[in-house]
């Protein structure tokens, strides 16, 4: 993982890459495209590459599949 610096309070502009992501601005952490919730960035764990979000958990990325499009929501 990349190692990151400046303050807590600021969100982190980020570039989700396959297996690793890369810290455009420095930040605290990001924030899940599905809940809204804060995720600090030594807990992120989930995010997608193709549409450049972050996930607060699995749930989460689950729900931002089905929405779009790539898992059947049955």
């Amino acid at each position: 993982m990349n190692r990151f610096e400046g303050s807590g309070s600021r969100e982190a502009k980020i570039r989700y890459l396959d297996g690793d992501f890369q810290i455009l601005l420095p930040g605290g952490y990001v924030v899940c495209a599905v809940t809204g919730r804060q995720i600090p960035l030594d807990e992120l764990k989930y995010w997608s590459v193709d549409r450049q979000e972050a996930y607060a958990d699995a749930a989460a990325s689950l729900d931002a599949e089905k929405r779009a499009g790539h898992i059947p929501t049955n």
